[in-house]
Parts: structure tokens; C-alpha cells; sequence
């Protein structure tokens, strides 16, 4: 019987593609909330100044140009990044390989450090040493994963990498520019663009607390304060401006 990996961890484990790109999820949607809203807020701040009044249609050409190119650069920096690492894993594991077929004792005294290391006594470290000099392909893997602590990027797309950190860029970049489509041009609406960039940064905390199954209140308060942080300097970046 052959087993299915990938649907044997979503339905024994609930590992799906959401535990599996949250670290792209979470990476493009709060950069997208803090980017977009840093235009929205450096304009309210250049106004607060007494600079010239800037409209709802130079706020909205300036965070849509901003949201997609961002997205863009976002997404295809995902990809990039991905295929490097996969690129250095490829490398670093032929020479394991190398490593593995021209000195294999040296190889086999640095799985039973690394064994030792890690509490597993000598009869097991011994046993499990003699299983990887008859599996090399094996030993590299455990190599890969303990002596350089590099991730296996086989198990992942660089493509779908970047298209998750793409479209979470864009859904949650969006938010923070929405009060200004539907909203009448007024002085309450950057408050209205405040209140939407946190209810944002709360859905991701959420988003995020449903993959890791961590403390809902942890999750909220540590995305929404990183958050809360940028978008505070932000909008002091543009009072300063503002004020030049």
C-alpha cells in the first residue's frame, strides 16, 4: 500500500496549504496592510501639516501604484528567494553525497555527534549509523537537515510561493485603502482607513492563529502590535514631512 503524504497529513494532521504557506500568507498580507497604509497615512500626516490638500484621487493613485507594484515585487522576491534556497540545498547536498562516497568515517563520526548531541545513546546512535551507511541518499537528507539545518525545498513551489505572498499582499493591502472608495472625501475617513488597517492586521492574526492553533490572544496581540508599529512610524514620517 502506498502512502499518500500530502493527504495523509491534511487528514490526520489538518497540515494543508494553509500550515503550509502561512510564512508567505503572513509575510505579503502584513507587508501589504503597512505598506499601503504608510501612503494613506503620510498623506493624512502632510495634511495634518497644513500641506496642500491632497484629495481622495491622489490618495487612491498613490495606494493603488503602490499596492500592485508591491504585490509584483513582492511576489517575484518570493520566487527568487525560493529558488535560491533551492539552489544552495542542491549544491551543499551533492557535496554531502561527495562527502558521504570519499571519506565515509568522517561522515559517520559527524551523525553520531550530532546523535550524541541530542541525547540518543550509543546502541541506538550506532544502529541508526549503520542503517544511513547502507542509505546514503538517506544520510545526506540527515545532514541537510541537522548538520546545516537546511529545509528540503523539494517539498515546496517557488511558483506557488510567490503567488501566495502575491495575492495576500494584494487582499490585505486592499483593506486600508477601501474606506476611500466608499467613503465621501472628508476629514473622518483616514480615521475610518485607521480602523480598517487594524481589523486587517486583526484577520491576520486570526488567519494565523488557525493554522498554528497557538493562543488566539497571542496571535491577535503580536500581529497587531508589529502591525500597529510600522503604521504609528508611518504616519510620523508623514507630520514630519508634512511639517518641512
Amino acid at each position: 500500500m502506498t502512502l499518500d503524504l500530502q493527504k495523509h497529513r491534511a487528514e490526520v494532521h489538518g497540515f494543508g496549504r494553509l500550515q503550509e504557506n502561512l510564512r508567505q500568507i503572513v509575510y505579503g498580507g502584513n507587508d501589504g496592510i503597512v505598506t499601503t497604509f504608510a501612503v494613506v497615512a503620510g498623506f493624512a500626516g502632510a495634511q495634518a501639516q497644513g500641506a496642500a490638500e491632497i484629495g481622495t484621487l491622489a490618495v487612491l493613485l498613490f495606494g493603488f501604484a503602490n499596492l500592485f507594484a508591491d504585490a509584483t515585487s513582492m511576489g517575484l522576491g518570493e520566487f527568487l528567494s525560493s529558488r535560491s534556497e533551492r539552489d544552495v540545498y542542491v549544491v551543499i547536498r551533492q557535496q554531502e553525497l561527495a562527502a558521504i562516497a570519499n571519506r565515509l568515517d568522517a561522515e559517520k563520526a559527524e551523525v553520531l555527534a550530532i546523535l550524541k548531541h541530542r541525547g540518543v545513546n550509543k546502541e541506538d546512535s550506532d544502529q541508526f549509523v549503520a542503517v544511513m551507511e547502507r542509505n546514503p541518499e538517506m544520510m545526506a537528507d540527515f545532514m541537510m537537515a541537522y548538520e546545516f539545518g537546511l529545509p528540503d525545498p523539494n517539498e515546496e513551489n517557488a511558483a506557488i510561493n510567490g503567488l501566495y505572498t502575491f495575492f495576500s499582499f494584494l487582499v490585505f493591502g486592499f483593506i486600508p485603502i477601501f474606506p476611500y472608495l466608499v467613503i465621501p472625501t472628508n476629514p473622518q475617513v483616514f480615521g475610518f482607513s485607521v480602523l480598517a488597517t487594524f481589523t486587517a492586521l486583526a484577520l491576520l492574526g486570526i488567519l494565523r492563529w488557525r493554522a498554528t492553533r497557538e493562543r488566539l490572544l497571542a496571535c491577535l496581540s503580536e500581529t497587531v502590535m508589529v502591525g500597529g508599529i510600522c503604521a504609528v512610524v508611518a504616519y510620523g514620517v508623514g507630520v514630519f514631512i508634512g511639517g518641512m
